[in-house]
């Protein structure tokens, strides 16, 4: 009897991995290793499943880390699939989703920004652009960074006079914009330039983004010389400044990459565990921006690893180009560039480089990803002193690996924007930041009290509701801060203790401290503020004051971000849009007879009859709408 009774002790480590090998088949596919409390440990791909996690039950010749992760696990999955060319793409999903503990990892993954020529209508705009390719146009890119993409667009607008406005905006115009003043753009909106000729300039704009840039250079040169032999002075003035704006883009490149048409270089530098991945990306013989990355893996990973995983988790949600170089061949490389052939219509090299300017292309990538590691190492170390003497001066128990910094933003109570942001001892967590848009109507315009209550509620109901599901405690959840600064006074700390008790939390579960702004808003004489403590102010040159403003400015700079998107949004949506009926033909005949939305709200419903396209049923309708009948 009691040997029925008696519960089995469950297995783990080297015994659940035995028992899930007697029933493995031998085909490809993907496992994944999880721990007994459900933390999902390491995820692998497999030519032969059956072989491959044969490997972890040989005894000794495992690393400490393997062996530790062996030791861990209590339970694994198995996904078979056709290939191994599948499986390795399936691998690099589950290990972005997962974030598996024991795999590499690429840690900073925000989508490139794009250069888009749009053709949604008949003037073209061109603009930047992330996301889905879904708006008709041509893409050009990725480029490694905003400021790159941005810098690019400036150029581009004065050499081309491509207009950067939306179509509703484009449709209400009666005028030139100051663009047009500023020779940026061709005014096509009010007819300054004729159809034809403006598409032709957004053809330009394209064949030159695709490395035709020497050929149009020479046409303009050509074009500029018949103007001027013409007498036709002020074309020739307009065409020699589009050239210099042309040139101008050329001579921005800091590398010569004019051999490489297309091309995604890579290289590697590792030093005291840790290693940073420099990326140079060649469009149309350009160069457009490089960008650094600090994967996470062990201390032991060599670097044709740590490139490997890099590269089929870089490439998981963007397409490769043509010709990939790195300066350490990865594992795997040609199976790697069958699985990147799948995702696009054409092939893809992986290769590194022994002469030529394709090595050198590789040197400076590797130059430059040295340089990038040294400079994290030492402010990696610099901020570990950094908080050890930030745990000190607010009496924390352990230094903070997770900071949260809360800002409010409104103009007299319009358009109430709650923000928060992220650091931890690695720097700013951009892709944890958040935006609370004040949804109580309850509260009076410009309530800082009640819209700060508002945000800590919604924050924290969110996180313990979360941690619920999951069937933890709230403060054992990965995104539960160790600290929380708040961007104001007593009154800022008090509203957010009356939040958290309404969820059940007090101030032993969280940290809590409110640095208000010193006399005439004087940085450096800020005060501070916790509960149960006497307020207290810093040293204007101690590191940590410097470095808590510097948390406080990036929240103020967030949320008022939030607020001037919400603004901008607002003021961009016309009511006219509203109306059914009106499309961008009447809502144009509209705004050209009356001049705005509201002297249209203002009009008789018989003046209103008599612009072009508007019938006397829509005109009822129009006048009914601003009139709540």
């Amino acid at each position: 009897m009691s040997d029925l009774t008696m519960q089995a002790k469950p297995m783990r480590g080297l015994d659940i991995i035995k028992d899930h090998l007697q029933r493995l088949p031998a085909k490809p596919g993907v496992y994944r290793m999880y721990a007994e409390d459900g933390e999902i440990l390491y995820v692998g791909k497999a030519k032969n499943l059956k072989n491959r996690v044969a490997n972890y039950t040989k005894l000794g010749g495992h690393t400490q880390r393997i062996a530790l992760m062996i030791s861990l696990t209590a339970q694994m999955e198995f996904v078979i699939t056709e290939t191994e060319t599948e499986a390795l793409l399936l691998e690099a999903n589950l290990i972005k989703r997962l974030k598996p503990r024991f795999n590499i990892l690429l840690r900073d993954d925000k989508s490139f920004p794009y250069l888009l020529i749009k053709r949604t209508h008949i003037a073209p705009q061109i603009l930047k652009y992330r996301g889905t390719k879904k708006d008709k146009g041509d893409y050009f890119g990725p480029f490694a960074n905003a400021y790159a993409v941005t810098s690019t667009l400036d150029t581009l607008q004065k050499a081309f006079l491509l207009r950067t406005c939306e179509d509703s905006v484009y449709e209400a115009r009666s005028r030139p914009c100051m663009l047009y003043q500023i020779k940026r753009c061709a005014a096509p909106c009010v007819g300054l330039i004729e159809t034809d000729e403006y598409q032709a300039l957004a053809d330009q704009a394209r064949d030159f983004l695709k490395g035709k840039g020497n050929d149009l250079q020479d046409q303009l040169a050509a074009e500029m010389e018949t103007a001027s032999g013409d007498m036709d002075f002020e074309k020739a003035a307009r065409l020699r400044d589009r050239i210099r704006a042309l040139a101008t883009v050329r001579a921005k490149q800091d590398i010569n990459p004019a051999h490489l048409p297309e091309a995604d270089i890579f290289a590697i530098a590792k030093q005291a565990g840790q290693s940073c991945v420099q990326v140079f990306f060649i469009r149309a013989g350009q160069n457009w921006g490089a960008r650094a990355y600090y994967p996470r893996h062990e201390r032991d990973a060599q670097e044709a690893d740590i490139m490997a995983a890099f590269l089929v988790q870089f490439y998981d949600t963007r397409p490769p180009p043509r010709l990939i170089l790195t300066d350490h061949l990865p594992d795997q490389a040609s199976l790697i560039s069958e699985a990147l052939r799948l995702r696009v219509d054409h092939k893809v090299e992986i290769k590194t480089a022994k002469r030529g300017a394709s090595k050198e292309l590789l040197k400076q990538a590797r130059h430059n990803a040295e340089e990038a590691l040294g400079s994290k190492l030492a402010d990696t170390a610099s901020q570990k002193r950094l908080f050890a003497e930030l745990t000190k001066q607010i009496d924390l128990p352990a230094p903070p690996k997770r900071i949260e910094i809360y800002d409010n933003s409104h103009i007299q109570g319009s358009h109430m924007v709650g923000g928060m942001v992220v650091a931890g001892e690695e720097g700013f967590i951009k892709n944890q930041y958040r935006k609370f848009n004040i949804k109580d109507e309850s509260l009076s315009p410009g309530d800082d009290y009640g819209m700060m209550r508002e945000v800590m509620r919604r924050r924290f109901s969110r996180l313990k509701s979360e941690a619920e599901k999951e069937e933890k405690s709230i403060c054992d959840m990965p995104s539960y801060p160790d600290l929380v600064l708040i961007d104001g006074g007593p009154g800022q700390l008090s509203a957010v203790i009356d939040a958290l008790k309404d969820i059940g939390l007090t101030t032993d579960d969280l940290r809590l401290v409110a640095i208000a702004k010193g006399p005439d808003r004087n940085a450096g004489r800020e005060t501070f503020y916790q509960p149960g403590k006497a307020p207290f102010q810093m040293p204007k040159q101690s590191p940590v004051l410097y470095y808590l403003q510097r948390l406080r400015d990036e929240a103020h700079r967030w949320a008022i971000g939030a607020h001037r998107q919400k603004r901008s949004n607002a003021i961009k949506k016309n009511p006219l849009d509203d109306i059914e009926g009106i499309g961008p033909a009447r809502k144009k005949a509209l705004l050209h007879r009356f001049g705005s939305a509201r002297a249209v709200s203002r009009a008789k419903m018989t003046d209103i009859a008599r612009v072009d396209g508007i019938n006397q049923a829509l005109a009822e309708r129009i006048h009914g709408y601003f009139h709540n009948n």
